[in-house]
């Protein structure tokens, strides 16, 4: 398993990049998604490019209250349906299921999100997980 990222939701894209930059953190790379109206930017402080911060951007969103701005930790792992059956059987809820072979949502005991994405190449679809539905929100 590998760490990956954490993600927060930013109201203010230019505000937020200006706090960050002035802690010393660099924009790495940036996704413009225009049918899901979002955007993702991707900082690290230089030299450490693998512990990044995503900061997600809803378009339409008005803020955000309540903690609901701290989105989730991200880790990229080996076998992503292992992972999910290893945590399934350990009594963990598998919010979003690896339908895709690539990535899959869980929540840890106290409602933090952890997203786990396929090292590599997204693996082909396979049951339980294909048909599995969304248990939550993630």
């Amino acid at each position: 398993m590998k760490y990956l990222h954490t993600m927060i939701r930013v109201s203010d894209v230019d505000a937020t990049l200006r706090f960050f930059g002035l802690l010393g953190l660099k924009e790495l790379r940036r996704f413009d998604n225009e049918a899901g109206r979002f955007t993702l930017i991707f900082l690290a402080a230089p030299g450490d490019e693998g512990a990044q911060v995503e900061l997600t951007h809803n378009w339409d969103e008005g803020g955000y209250g309540g903690g609901r701005n701290f989105g989730h930790l991200a880790y990229a792992v080996e076998d992503i349906y292992a992972a999910c059956a290893r945590l399934a059987e350990g009594g963990v809820t598998i919010n979003r299921p690896p339908r895709d072979g690539r990535m899959a949502f869980v929540k840890s005991p106290d409602g933090i999100s952890i997203e786990l994405l396929q090292a590599g190449p997204a693996l082909a679809p396979a049951e339980p997980w294909a048909s599995a539905p969304n248990i939550g929100s993630w």
